[in-house]
C-alpha cells in the first residue's frame, strides 16, 4: 500500500471521511492536523468510530479504502481501543500500520437462470440459514466442480463461508478454531457428522441449495436474499482485498487491534 504522504495531492490534506454513530464527536480532532482534511466524498481514508459492525458497513460502503477503525463500543475485537485523538495524530503523521485482507464474493443465481442476478463482496463471511426455524436447509456442495463427499446432501441450520479475516467471528463459534489463509465452510447443527474445511485461496465454492427456504447474510449489510430448491452461490476469492490501519503490527488473526 502506498504510504498516507505519497497518496497525498502534492501539498494538500490527507482527505478524511467519518463514518459511524457518533463520528460528530471527530471533526474539532481533525481540525487540530492541518494534514488531515474533513470530505464527505472520494476520501483517502475512511475513519470508522464505533465497533466491528461500524467497520464491516463502512468496507460495503467505500470498498478498497483504507479504513482507519476506532473503537467507541463494548464489542470490538477489530477496532483500535487507543483514544481517538492518538489514532487520528498517527494517521496525520503517517505513522499508522497498513494491514491487507482478503474480501470474497459470491455470485447469487436463481433457479432456471444462466447468469447470476447478484454479485456481492465480503470481508468477514457469507451465512446460509434456514428460512423457517421449524424447518432445516438442505443443500450440496461443490469445490471447484468437484462434488464434496461424493455429492453428499447436506442437511441443518445452514452454513458460513468465510475469510481467514472473518474466521475469527462466526466461523469460530462454530468450529473453536481460526484459519490464517484460504476459505473456510463451517456447517451449522447437520443432522449428519460432517467435518468443517478449509479450501485454497483460488478454488471456487459452489452452493446448492435442493430445499429451501433459506436467508443468505454478507457482514453487516441490512438486506437478506431469500434462497429457495435450485439457487445455486458460487464463491471465491475477490480482489483487491481490504486495507486496514492500525496503531502497530498485528501478528495474528485473533490478536485485538
Amino acid at each position: 500500500m502506498e504510504t498516507i504522504t505519497e497518496k497525498k495531492r502534492g501539498n494538500a490534506a490527507y482527505r478524511v471521511l467519518l463514518f459511524g454513530g457518533e463520528a460528530r464527536k471527530l471533526p474539532p480532532l481533525i481540525a487540530e492536523h492541518p494534514a488531515l482534511a474533513l470530505v464527505e466524498d472520494e476520501p483517502d481514508v475512511v475513519v470508522c468510530y464505533g465497533g466491528d459492525g461500524t467497520l464491516l458497513a463502512a468496507e460495503l460502503l467505500w470498498p478498497g479504502i483504507p479504513k482507519v477503525p476506532i473503537l467507541n463500543s463494548n464489542r470490538g475485537h477489530r477496532c483500535i481501543p487507543h483514544a481517538p485523538n492518538e489514532v487520528l495524530a498517527g494517521l496525520a503523521a503517517n505513522k499508522l500500520v497498513a494491514h491487507e485482507y482478503t474480501k470474497i464474493t459470491c455470485a447469487l443465481r436463481h433457479k432456471g437462470r444462466r447468469e447470476a442476478d447478484r454479485h456481492l463482496v465480503a470481508l468477514n463471511e457469507f451465512n446460509v440459514h434456514m428460512g423457517r426455524i421449524n424447518s432445516a436447509v438442505r443443500f450440496q456442495i461443490w469445490l471447484n466442480d468437484e462434488p464434496y463427499d461424493n455429492g453428499v446432501e447436506i442437511m441443518g441450520d445452514g452454513l458460513v463461508v468465510c475469510t481467514p479475516f472473518g474466521s475469527t467471528a462466526y466461523f469460530a463459534q462454530i468450529t473453536r478454531g481460526i484459519f490464517t489463509r484460504g476459505i473456510g465452510v463451517a456447517f451449522k447443527a447437520t443432522r449428519q457428522h460432517i467435518d468443517h474445511l478449509v479450501v485454497p485461496p483460488e478454488v471456487e465454492v459452489r452452493v446448492l441449495i435442493t430445499r429451501g427456504p433459506a436467508e443468505l447474510a454478507y457482514d453487516s449489510a441490512h438486506e437478506y436474499l431469500s434462497l429457495e430448491a435450485g439457487d445455486e452461490l458460487l464463491i471465491g476469492k475477490h480482489e483487491p482485498g481490504a486495507t486496514i490501519l492500525t496503531c502497530g503490527p498485528i501478528r495474528r488473526l485473533d490478536e485485538p487491534f
